[in-house]
């Protein structure tokens, strides 16, 4: 069935999102302080995939799961699988502020890509969005002025992979279903870094099994969220939103870690909110090709 569109749809889904992407960095926080990045990213597929089976038997089980593109399901995964792993190696190469603002440039990439490869459309508003988000994000992290370097290229090339993950997704929903976006997630990426995993792998203290289920759980579900919002919105009105990650990453940051939020996060996070409202409020999006 074909699913009409809805700006408040794709926030409330995206809303998951991000809930996702905050335990996400509480949890990855914890984790990688012990096991390597190959294995937290394994053990994330492989134990999501169990429990996405849930929502895999709700939805029709395995038989439900086929789908008719293969190959672009590969490409997404491989393209976001090297890009998480990137974001991770910018990490130890150049200093957070500069990983989160070049990050941020993603909508870009995703905006022109959505244009030139799926037929969306930028208007006034999806601009205007675009533009403060960004602009909301160099005051919050106020990234440094120092010489580029490899890793400040590196997260650009992230950044540019982000953004084409966004993309094929965005594809992928107008023939399969959000489940079926997130099992081939997990299978694909299992695939990916089995070897890597087994190379670098310990067992894990007892400790940590609490977060590795967390990770998992979040891990999988986040991606059906943002494969969900894609369903009733265009990818240049789903991505915006997600500027709110980083004053609310603030935000835990502050609760959790007694981290300062200073004048430039709270004038920051006032220009990302400012842009996603106008987005929500102005944009009209055609999804006559989305398929349930």
């Amino acid at each position: 069935m074909t699913l009409p569109p809805s700006n408040v749809k794709a926030a409330a889904w995206m809303s998951g999102w991000l809930l996702s992407m905050l335990v996400l960095m509480v949890a990855g926080r914890a984790i990688t302080r012990e096991l390597s990045v190959f294995q937290l990213m394994e053990m994330r597929s492989t134990i999501g995939l169990v429990m996405l089976y849930p929502l895999i038997r709700w939805n029709g089980g395995f038989a439900a799961m086929k789908t008719a593109r293969p190959l672009l399901h590969i490409s997404r995964n491989t393209v976001h699988y090297a890009a998480q792993y990137g974001w991770f190696l910018a990490l130890t190469l150049i200093p957070l502020a500069q990983v989160v603002a070049i990050e941020f440039t993603m909508p870009i990439w995703t905006a022109l890509l959505a244009v030139s490869f799926i037929g969306e459309r930028l208007n006034a508003f999806k601009i205007l969005a675009i533009a403060l988000g960004l602009v909301g994000v160099v005051i919050i992290v106020q990234p440094g002025t120092a010489q580029v370097n490899p890793g400040q290229l590196l997260m650009l090339v992230v950044a540019v992979g982000f953004g084409a993950s966004v993309v094929m997704i965005k594809s992928l929903t107008r023939t399969d279903s959000g489940v079926a976006i997130t099992f081939w997630m997990l299978i694909i990426q299992s695939a990916i870094g089995l070897l890597p995993a087994l190379y670098t792998w310990h067992w894990p203290s007892a400790h940590l099994w609490p977060w590795i289920l967390v990770i998992a759980f979040f891990g999988s579900y986040s991606h059906y969220c943002m494969a969900q919002a894609m369903r009733f919105a265009d990818a240049t009105v789903v991505v915006p939103m997600d500027f709110l990650r980083v004053p609310l990453s603030a935000t835990v940051g502050w609760l959790l870690y007694a981290e300062r939020i200073d004048l430039a996060t709270v004038a920051g996070a006032a220009l990302i909110l400012t842009g996603n409202l106008l987005n929500l409020k102005k944009t009209r999006t055609p999804l006559a090709n989305a398929k349930a």
